[in-house]
């Protein structure tokens, strides 16, 4: 990955907007800007564009939406970007925060009304950190049925897709100023192709490793479950292009990827009376804190394994999700009739097991203080049958990268910002703070579907495109 002068290219095309990475970010940049009659190009790598949002279950946060308040549910910019500043400790942007709190139900509303993406409010579980009801998502809240839904927009509205296509080098002159990039072909074949703006959407850099390494060193040994060019292209280019760059200890990891099937456990699960025990039959944390940091607790029990325990009532719950309906139709998911049977199955002390499904029925009847100061309801206490799955801790995203303004528009680290040169998802810096714990459920989503409408209304308006046609 490097930049190179305009004067080297021979560019064998040109359109107004070339966008990097065909996921959730780079689709709603594309639909923006064709929405103000830009020409747009995708380029992805893969020969489908799926990215990481495939790899996600597509649910969409947003704030004062009308499905909110159709289900009597009351939201406002400021508790949603309340909700995250608490999450990350404050120790992020709050301008941006709020800006992208404000904007979020416009994103979700036009997504529904004018690309027919179906999305419609989760109600039955709070994700941990959110004060209200705000994930939207597709029907069976999946991010391939987000994607597909995303390509049919963009097949309808005329955005240009190159597919098994690698941004490999970008063209820019010495005031930064983006003139195009230069695209590998499968077959080691180049082409160069001009452009008047440029979004970068190729998230962050949790699939390299030695970056992974090197940034955020408690996930090394965290599977990896996310896209796999999330290589840290858009923070190579930013670091050679003297980009603004900050909280690149940032990441999304998850506390609960099944293992031997690589299927996430969903947090509803752990949210609704679900406890994890480790190797030795015992609670090590607080599970509800976040399913984020919750990845880290669980690398560091013995093997770096832990087991989800649940009972029939959450079954039926998680069903829901496909997700869940994938894990349990592959066989990552058992069920026992005792706790007996459960400690046999997952081979763990069954003393122990039991005294830690006791625990928490004490707790649960507040005849006792859970260690790690979870709170658990009266109607949460686990029944047989049991259910049970082990599971590990993974990395999906990182969520630090290139600094930008609200209008999606990257930053010099010497101030102002470049010409025409935007980013959002991973590949522009988060809402998380500098670490692992200020993820709070659904910010990737949130500043990849609203940074990248907002980068793409603004990079057709700066080439002359005005409101939506």
């Amino acid at each position: 990955m490097c930049i190179l002068k305009p004067q080297e290219a021979t560019f064998d095309a040109s359109v107004d907007i070339v966008i990097v990475g065909a996921g959730a970010c780079g689709y709603t940049a594309a639909l923006a800007g064709r929405d103000r009659g830009a020409d747009v190009l995708l380029l992805e790598r893969d020969p489908t564009p799926l990215g990481s949002t495939a790899m996600s279950t597509g649910l969409i946060p947003a704030a004062n939406t009308r499905f909110q308040r159709e289900k009597g549910i009351t939201d406002s910019p400021d508790l949603f970007a309340a909700d995250i500043l608490r999450k990350a400790r404050h120790q992020t942007d709050e301008e941006i925060v709020l800006a992208l709190a404000r904007e979020s139900a416009r994103t979700v509303e036009w997504l529904v009304d004018a690309h027919r993406v179906p999305l419609s409010l989760v109600n039955s579980f709070l994700y941990p950190g959110h004060t209200v009801h705000r994930m939207h998502g597709t029907p069976n809240r999946s991010g391939t049925e987000l994607m597909a839904a995303f390509e049919r927009a963009g097949e309808s509205c005329g955005v240009d897709l190159l597919t098994s296509a690698t941004a490999e080098s970008l063209f820019a002159d010495e005031n930064g100023r983006i003139h195009g990039v230069r695209v590998r072909r499968p077959d080691g074949s180049h082409e160069d192709i001009g452009c008047e703006a440029l979004i970068l959407a190729c998230c962050g850099y949790a699939g390299d490793k030695q970056l992974v390494e090197e940034l955020i060193p408690e996930m090394a040994e965290a599977e990896f479950f996310g896209h796999g060019g999330n290589k840290g292209d858009a923070l190579r280019w930013g670091r050679a292009l003297g980009a603004a760059i900050r909280d690149l200890g940032a990441y999304q990891g998850h506390g609960g990827l099944a293992v031997g099937h690589s299927i996430p456990i969903l947090w509803p699960l752990i949210m609704e009376g679900g406890i994890q025990v480790n190797s030795l039959g015992q609670r090590f944390s607080n599970e509800t804190i976040g399913y984020s940091e919750q990845a880290a607790n669980v690398l560091a029990q013995p093997g770096h394994i832990a087991y989800d325990i649940f009972d029939e009532r959450l079954h039926n719950l998680m069903l829901e999700f496909q997700d869940y309906r994938d894990a349990f139709e592959a066989g990552a998911v058992l069920s026992a009739g005792s706790v007996s049977e459960l400690a046999a199955a997952l081979k763990i002390p069954e003393p122990a097991l039991e005294a830690t499904l006791h625990e928490v029925e004490q707790i649960a009847r507040g005849e006792r203080t859970c260690p790690f100061g979870r709170k658990f309801r009266k109607d949460s206490v686990l029944r047989a049958p049991y259910y049970a799955s082990k599971v590990k801790g993974a990395l999906f995203h990182t969520q630090g990268g290139l600094v930008v303004d609200t209008r999606a528009r990257v930053l010099r680290e010497s101030g102002g910002h470049f010409p025409n040169l935007f980013a959002g998802g991973g590949a522009a810096r988060g809402v998380s703070g500098p670490a692992g714990w200020g993820y709070l459920a659904g910010n990737g989503l949130l500043t990849a579907t609203t940074f990248g409408r907002l980068a793409g209304e603004a990079a057709a308006e700066l080439i002359g495109y005005g409101k939506s046609q």
